[in-house]
Order: C-alpha cells, then sequence, then structure tokens
C-alpha cells in the first residue's frame, strides 16, 4: 500500500531552502591584479604562489595554430 500524504507548497519550500547555492569566492593575482578563483592558476599571467607555471603566450599560439588548420 502506498501512502497518499501530499507535502504542501511550504514544507517543500521549508526543505529546499538548504538547496541555495552560495557565491564563489573570487580573489586578485599577486602579479598581475585580475580577479581569478582562489587556488588555481591565473589564466592571465600563469602564476602560481607567486611562480610561473604556464607560459600563457605560449598556449595561446597553439590554441590558435590548433583552430585555424580546422
Amino acid at each position: 500500500m502506498v501512502n497518499h500524504m501530499r507535502h504542501t507548497r511550504a514544507h517543500t519550500a521549508n526543505r529546499r531552502s538548504h538547496h541555495a547555492l552560495s557565491k564563489q569566492g573570487v580573489s586578485l593575482c599577486k602579479e598581475c591584479g585580475h580577479p581569478k578563483r582562489p587556488h588555481t592558476i591565473c589564466p592571465h599571467c600563469g602564476t602560481y604562489k607567486g611562480k610561473k607555471m604556464v607560459d600563457v603566450n605560449k598556449v595561446a599560439t597553439k590554441k590558435a595554430k590548433k583552430t585555424k588548420s580546422k
């Protein structure tokens, strides 16, 4: 047998009140000052914790060459 107890809108809304998404944090890069997500490499200058991790110009030219060949 199946219970046919209906949840009211208020009961459903109270349950869903904890489902809201929180705003994602943004920090500024210490090298270039652009906003970036915390604990990630800066997409503008390629640094992480003050060290150069990725050569952004090299990645951009490689990407442009790949899209041009298609």
